[in-house]
């Protein structure tokens, strides 16, 4: 009785292994991206939605947290949180896509006093070697 052993047939067993391997790959790729995606949409709606309520602080707390909730809603998010303090506005956005969920916090009003900042004073120019002494006179 003799005994054959062929390699015929292994290309195509390391083919299907390579193919499915690179799926994989491939499927984590795209799952990442999503999840990216979902961050940078909760966080530009989060921006925006303080922008408008920052911007409306004036019509009252409630009027501007309502802009700012419609307005993340038309971002494809949804606005969880919405305080206004004085004239600067703290939001919490949350995007949902597929299995990812993001949620951004994000802060907007006017920059502060001027005074508040330290002075912006230039820098002295650079000064000249100073002289050697002169010897003592005896």
């Amino acid at each position: 009785m003799r005994q054959r052993c062929s390699d015929r047939g292994s290309a195509t067993v390391w083919s299907v292994g390579g193919i499915a391997v690179l799926c994989v790959v491939f499927g984590v790729g795209v799952a990442l991206g999503q999840a990216v995606v979902t961050r940078h949409r909760a966080a530009a709606a989060a921006d925006l939605a303080a922008l408008a309520a920052a911007g409306h602080w004036p019509d009252g707390s409630a009027s501007a947290c309502a802009r700012a909730a419609r307005l993340a809603r038309v971002q494809g998010a949804r606005l969880v949180r919405c305080a206004i303090v004085g004239d600067t506005s703290d939001v919490t956005a949350v995007s949902e896509r597929g299995p990812f969920t993001a949620e951004v916090r994000a802060r907007a009003g006017p920059a502060g006093p001027p005074d508040s900042a330290p002075p912006l004073t230039p820098a002295p120019p650079p000064s000249a070697p100073a002289p050697p002494p002169a010897p003592a006179a005896r």
